[in-house]
């Protein structure tokens, strides 16, 4: 219309040609992009943010991302953006055989080995500290609901270098034992990080850690706990021994219970045949003092 215009034709006769009423025409000429539009648009970036970090959440937690994120908006204004612009949650629609099969994983397995008959296997050996680090996530139901562990643990000694406990199962959750592990163990750069293909150990939070401690990414097949066998045993000894023992009435006390086990007992007194009926300390400490007299 505004060419037509240019052109010489009145705005009038455009309008009745099309049919259309010129008031609405000159208010949007006046604001073509209304204010409304443009917070819509700040909301509908800060759940696509959210979705990526995150692809497991619903609308709901979407929108508690992005409130936190400074963008304020009602459960059902989410759910309209993220219906509108399809961001289901991973978990939240079943998928047929027609389904979109899961994506590549942002690192190559690097934990495989090939025998001599050609059949591949996962090895998780190392020869010193701060070469294979593998991590994992459980949960466990409270009476206040859920708690996630997320555990990094060193092969060289089975020690669980770093972990995080948190209420929500977060990027930050990984990200933050990623964190505890490097600030326990000091230099890590080119050590391995094996995970599965969970959406915490691909978020760009969990990436940017590792390329900032110059470590190097490794990743399994999907649904398939074998690949990460030596860190699910540790899982298994924390369910039985701690997870399992009881009924648990708040986070903060399985937390703490947690904490007290891995500190405690799995690290000071649980002997291992691995380690030569070693505890995961005493195996550090023996292996550790001929490099440092050496040194």
């Amino acid at each position: 219309m505004k060419e037509l215009a240019a052109d010489g034709v009145p705005v009038a006769v455009t309008c009745r040609v099309l049919k259309l009423s010129r008031q609405p025409y000159y208010r949007w000429l006046a604001a073509p992009i209304t204010k409304s539009e443009v917070v819509e648009a700040h909301r509908a970036n800060a759940l696509f943010d959210a979705h990526g970090e995150d692809p497991e959440f619903g609308h709901r937690l979407l929108a508690d991302e992005a409130r936190d994120a400074g963008e304020a908006m009602a459960d059902r204004t989410a759910w309209r953006i993220c219906a509108a612009n399809g961001w289901w949650s991973a978990f939240g629609k079943k998928r047929g055989k027609n389904g979109r099969k899961p994506g590549p994983p942002v690192h190559d397995d690097l934990c495989t080995v090939t025998d001599e008959k050609g059949r591949v296997r996962h090895e998780f050996t190392a020869n010193a500290p701060n070469q294979l680090w593998l991590t994992d996530i459980t949960e466990h139901k409270t009476a206040e609901g859920k708690l996630y562990v997320c555990a990094v643990k060193d092969v060289f000694s089975n020690r669980i270098v770093g972990y995080s406990i948190d209420s929500r199962m977060k990027s930050r959750l990984a990200v933050n034992a990623l964190e505890s592990a490097v600030a326990r163990r000091g230099d890590v750069a080119g050590c391995v990080v094996h995970s599965d293909r969970g959406s915490q150990f691909r978020s760009r939070k969990f990436l940017r850690a590792l390329t900032h401690h110059r470590m190097v990414g490794s990743m399994g097949r999907v649904a398939s706990c074998g690949d990460n066998a030596a860190m699910e045993s540790f899982f298994s000894l924390l369910q039985k021994n701690v997870l399992d023992r009881r009924s648990w009435t708040t986070r903060e006390q399985l937390r703490t219970a947690v904490v007290t086990w891995i500190e405690r007992t799995y690290h000071r007194r649980r002997r291992q045949a691995r380690l030569g009926r070693l505890t995961p300390v005493e195996f550090e400490t023996i292996m550790n003092t001929p490099a440092a007299l050496a040194a």
